[in-house]
C-alpha cells in the first residue's frame, strides 16, 4: 500500500442534527446529533486508512479546541503534521433532513498568521519526501492568499508528490495554476471557475478538455446521483450509482476522492477505480461519518455500479 499525506488547511467540527424538516424561522427539535473532528482532507484520510494506506495529516489547528482531532489522529494512527495556531478550529453545523437534504452553516475559524505558514512549509520539506500523494482538500482559511496557496502546490509537486486537489472557488482558481495530478470539482464548482456551463455531458467533457490541456492528468467531475465522470487523455468513463437510501451527503465527495486515489497509486483497471470509488461514495450517503465501514455492503454496491465509456448521464 501507498504512503499518503492529506492537508486540510481549515478542518473543522462538524456538528450534525438530524432533523424531521427544517422550519426556517421557527423552533426546530433536533432528533438526534453528532459531533465529528472533519475537515475534507480528514475525511479522505479516514477512507484511506481503511483502505490499508499509512497516512500523514497536517494542516493547521486552533489550540483552543484541539482534544477532538487529536483524538481522531490518535484511534486513527495518524502521523501528526498539523501546525498549531492561536483561536479555536471553526465548527460547521450541518442540518440533516429525513429526506436526506443537508443545510450547511459553516464557521470562519482562526486566521493563519506568516509564521504559521512558515511553519507547515518547514515541517512538510521535513515530512512529505518519501510520500508518493498528498491531497490538498477543502477551502483556505483567513490569511491564506491564493498566491501562497500555489507557491504550497509547487513545493509539493517539487517533493515529487502527485498532488490531488479537491476544493473550490479561490482556492480551485490558483490551484489549477499549479497544473495538480488529479482534481475533483463538481459540476457548480467546475462551472464557477471556468466561468461556463457544465450541465450536462457534452460541456461536461470540453470543461475536461480544457484542464487536461493545462497539465491536469486527471479530471474527476461529480454529479451527485447522476454519477461520476472521469477524464484522462485517452480515457473518458462515466459510473452510475446504485439507488441508496440517503443519511447524509456530507464526505461523499472526500470519499470519491480517496477511492479514485486509492485504484489509480495501485495502478488498478480504470473501470475498476472508478467502480469502486463511485461505490465508496455512494456507500458514504448511507450513514453520518467517515469511513468504510461494512465492506460486504460496499461489494454490492460496486457490483450495481453502471459504467459507461461514453458518457450519456444516469436515468
Amino acid at each position: 500500500m501507498a504512503k499518503i499525506l492529506t492537508l486540510t488547511l481549515n478542518p473543522a467540527l462538524d456538528i450534525t442534527i438530524g432533523l424531521d424538516t427544517l422550519r426556517p424561522g421557527q423552533v426546530n427539535r433536533s432528533q438526534a446529533q453528532q459531533s465529528h473532528a472533519a475537515g475534507k482532507g480528514l475525511n479522505v484520510a479516514q477512507v484511506l486508512a481503511d483502505l490499508g494506506h499509512s497516512v500523514t495529516v497536517g494542516g493547521f489547528l486552533g489550540r483552543d479546541n484541539l482534544q477532538p482531532f487529536e483524538a481522531l489522529i490518535d484511534w486513527r494512527g495518524f502521523t501528526d503534521c498539523f501546525v498549531r495556531v492561536p483561536g479555536e478550529t471553526r465548527s460547521n453545523i450541518k442540518l440533516v433532513e429525513a429526506d436526506g437534504r443537508v443545510t450547511d452553516i459553516n464557521g470562519q475559524g482562526p486566521e493563519v498568521d506568516e509564521a504559521a505558514c512558515s511553519a507547515l512549509l518547514h515541517r512538510l520539506q521535513q515530512v512529505a519526501p518519501g510520500h508518493d500523494a498528498v491531497v490538498v482538500a477543502g477551502s483556505l482559511p483567513r490569511g491564506i492568499s491564493a498566491d501562497w496557496f500555489c507557491q504550497l502546490l509547487d513545493r509539493l509537486k517539487a517533493l515529487g508528490l502527485k498532488v490531488a486537489l479537491d476544493s473550490s472557488g479561490e482556492a480551485l482558481r490558483a490551484g489549477l495554476q499549479s497544473a495538480p495530478w488529479l482534481v475533483k470539482p463538481n459540476t457548480e464548482e467546475l462551472g464557477e471557475v471556468l466561468g461556463q456551463a457544465v450541465d450536462n455531458p457534452a460541456q461536461q467533457r470540453a470543461a475536461a478538455e480544457q484542464l487536461l490541456s493545462r497539465g491536469v492528468e486527471h479530471v474527476v467531475v461529480s454529479a451527485g446521483e447522476q454519477g461520476v465522470s472521469w477524464f484522462a487523455r485517452d480515457l473518458a468513463l462515466h459510473a452510475c450509482p446504485p439507488k441508496v437510501r440517503v443519511a447524509s451527503t456530507v464526505g461523499a465527495g472526500d470519499s470519491l476522492v480517496a477511492g479514485m486515489v486509492h485504484g489509480l497509486l495501485q495502478g488498478e483497471a480504470p473501470a475498476q477505480t472508478l467502480a469502486r470509488a463511485t461505490a465508496i461514495a455512494a456507500q458514504a450517503v448511507t450513514q453520518v461519518g467517515f469511513g468504510i465501514r461494512d465492506r460486504e455492503q460496499l461489494a454490492r454496491m460496486e457490483a450495481a455500479v453502471q459504467l459507461t465509456e461514453q458518457q450519456e448521464g444516469c436515468r
